[in-house]
């Protein structure tokens, strides 16, 4: 029986393992502001394919997946129901494109800090990251 409980283990452990986040950053924000942006690479080892349903975090009443879409000269950001994540392949959430939306945060973000959110798969489930928090102007994960 604890044989087999072990292999169940070692099992579902790797399934989650399939999916992998990299560089989950986002930026400081001014006192007053009511949203905040995350970014990260979602990177998908497994041979199926898979998808970014959803996300929460304790510091936000929500979090939308959001695309910025050019119509004529204007930039746009629109949610959309979640981003696909390829077989073998990756997924970049990034400024002037996908990124995550947190909405309604309870407090400006301090530059250092790491804010935890619940990123939900369609196959993987969910998995826990850190944002961490660059300075205001930070154009990418490094503060560059």
């Amino acid at each position: 029986m604890r044989f087999l409980f072990f292999i169940m283990c070692l099992f579902s452990t790797a399934a989650l393992a399939q999916v992998e986040i990299e560089n989950a950053w986002s930026r400081a924000t001014p006192p007053g502001a009511k949203v905040a942006a995350g970014y990260l690479t979602v990177r998908n080892k497994s041979a199926s394919p898979d998808r970014l349903v959803g996300a929460s975090s304790a510091v936000a009443g929500r979090v939308e997946t959001h695309i910025v879409d050019k119509q004529g000269e204007v930039m746009r950001m629109r949610e959309v129901k979640g981003y696909d994540v390829p077989a073998k392949g990756s997924f970049e959430l990034k400024p002037g494109g996908p990124h995550l939306m947190l909405v309604d945060i309870e407090r400006p973000l301090q530059a250092g800090e790491r804010i935890p959110v619940v990123l939900r798969f369609q196959n993987a489930g969910e998995i826990r990251i850190d944002l961490e928090v660059k300075p205001l102007g930070a154009t990418g994960p490094h503060g560059h």
